[in-house]
C-alpha cells in the first residue's frame, strides 16, 4: 500500500538523516535542528508550523477545535555534549555516526510520514500533532514533553513516541527516576601542612558507600536501580580537597518504590553535614513514572502496533519497560506507548550505526499505524 511513497523517497531520507546528523543537537539546544525540520516541513507543503519555547517543532492537523488530539513525537536530541559538525561514515551497509538513531533516524521517519499525509491530503477526523521534542536525553529531564503537555493538556488523548533501536521493539511502561548533584565542601588544606584537615573526598566517599548499602523495595513486577555516575574534585595531587560532586540516580517503574528510595536518600544525605563539612544537594532530574493500570489503559495502542509488525517484519511485538518521552503522559494518565522504526545498534557510544535499509519497513510501520490510529 505504502511501497511507491517509500522507494521514491527513500533516498531522500538518507539525505535528510546525514544533514541532521551534521547539526549537533545536545539537550537544550537543539533550536537548529528544529530550524532545519521546520524548513523541511514547510518544503513538503506544511503550513502550520510552530517552533515553541522548549524548542519543539510542531506541525499540527485539524487541531483548531479538537480537545482529543493525538500526538506522534520523535525526540531530536543526542547525549553528545559536542558542538562539532558530525559526518555519517557509510561502512558493509551501515550507517555510523553518534546519534544516527538515538533518535535522529526516527525524526526522518516521522518526517516522511508527514509528507505522506500532506501529498494524500489526509485530513484525520480528530486533531493530530506531528511533534519533533526537545530534552529527551539525560537531564533534558523530557523538558520538550513536559511543555507540550503543560501547553495543550487534557486535549491531548494519547501520545506515540518513535524511539527504540528495533523495528518490533516498545516500551509500555516507563521507568521513572530522580536525579541529584551533590557537592560536599570542607576547609581542605596542604596536604603535609594541614595533614588532618577534613577531605572531601573521603567525605563523599562515605555517602557513595551509604548509597551502596541500600537494598533496593521489591514489589511485584517492579524493578529498581541506583547508581552514582560522575564524581569530581580536588585540586592537585598535595592538596587536601575542599570540595568533591557526585551526580547519582534511582530509578524505578513503581511509583511506591520510587517514593521509598527518595526517602533512603534524605537520611543518606541529612546525614552528610558535621563539624566542618557542609553539603548542596540539588535535584536536577525528575522523571515521573505511572501505574500498573495504565498498562491495561495503553492495550488498544499495542494492539494496532502488533498486527502491524507482524506483517511488516513477521515478529512479535517485544516489550520493554523504559524512560522516555512516554514517561510524561503515563505518569498523567494518558494512554501512550513508544516503539521503534529502524534497526540498529550502540547507542550512547561513538559507535552508534543504524541499518539504512531498514527505514523502509520502519516508514511502512509509522505510516500504516498512524493511519490505523487516525483515520480520517
Amino acid at each position: 500500500m505504502f511501497s511507491v511513497f517509500i522507494d521514491e523517497n527513500y533516498d531522500n531520507m538518507l539525505n535528510t538523516l546525514k544533514k541532521l546528523c551534521s547539526i549537533p543537537a545536545p539537550s537544550g539546544m537543539e533550536q537548529n535542528r528544529a530550524e532545519y525540520i521546520k524548513e523541511i516541513l514547510l518544503s513538503f507543503g506544511a503550513d502550520n508550523v510552530i517552533i515553541d519555547e522548549a524548542y519543539n517543532a510542531i506541525f499540527s492537523l485539524n487541531c483548531e477545535n479538537s480537545n482529543e488530539i493525538s500526538v506522534i513525537a520523535a525526540h531530536t536530541d543526542t547525549v553528545f555534549s559536542d558542538l562539532d559538525e558530525l559526518c555519517v561514515i557509510e561502512k558493509d551497509g551501515k550507517f555510523y555516526c553518534p546519534g544516527v538513531g538515538d533518535d535522529t533516524a526516527s525524526v526522518v521517519v516521522l518526517l516522511y510520514t508527514v509528507k505522506y499525509f500532506l501529498k494524500h491530503n489526509i485530513k484525520p477526523k480528530n486533531g493530530v500533532m506531528f511533534v519533533f521534542n526537545s530534552c529527551e536525553e539525560g537531564l533534558g529531564n523530557l523538558k520538550g514533553t513536559k511543555q507540550l503537555f503543560k501547553t495543550y493538556g487534557d486535549r491531548i488523548k494519547e501520545f506515540i513516541s518513535l524511539d527504540n533501536s528495533d523495528l518490533n521493539g516498545c516500551y509500555n511502561e516507563c521507568v521513572g527516576s530522580h536525579r541529584y548533584k551533590l557537592t560536599v565542601n570542607t576547609q581542605g588544606g596542604h596536604s603535609f601542612e594541614r595533614f588532618g584537615n577534613t577531605n572531601a573526598i573521603y567525605e563523599l566517599s562515605k555517602v557513595i558507600n551509604k548509597i551502596y548499602e541500600i537494598e533496593v523495595p521489591k514489589r511485584e513486577g517492579s524493578v529498581t536501580t541506583y547508581n552514582v555516575g560522575i564524581i569530581s574534585g580536588g585540586t592537585s595531587v598535595n592538596t587536601i580537597p575542599q570540595k568533591a560532586e557526585m551526580l547519582c540516580e534511582y530509578r524505578s517503574n513503581n511509583s511506591e518504590c520510587l517514593e521509598i528510595m527518595k526517602n533512603r536518600f534524605k537520611v543518606i544525605f541529612d546525614g552528610i553535614k558535621s563539624e566542618g563539612v557542609t553539603a548542596d544537594i540539588e535535584l536536577i532530574g525528575d522523571r515521573p513514572c505511572g501505574t500498573s493500570e495504565m498498562k491495561d489503559k495503553s492495550k488498544y495502542l499495542c494492539e494496532i502496533l502488533e498486527k502491524i509488525v507482524a506483517r511488516v517484519v513477521d515478529k512479535d511485538v517485544r516489550y520493554e519497560i523504559g524512560s522516555t518521552d512516554s514517561n510524561v503522559p503515563i505518569s498523567l494518565g494518558v494512554p501512550a506507548i513508544t516503539f521503534g522504526v529502524f534497526e540498529g545498534a550502540c547507542c550512547h557510544t561513538l559507535d552508534e550505526y543504524i541499518v539504512p535499509e531498514s527505514l523502509k519497513k520502519g516508514l511502512e510501520i509509522s505510516l500504516e499505524f498512524c493511519k490505523t490510529l487516525l483515520g480520517e
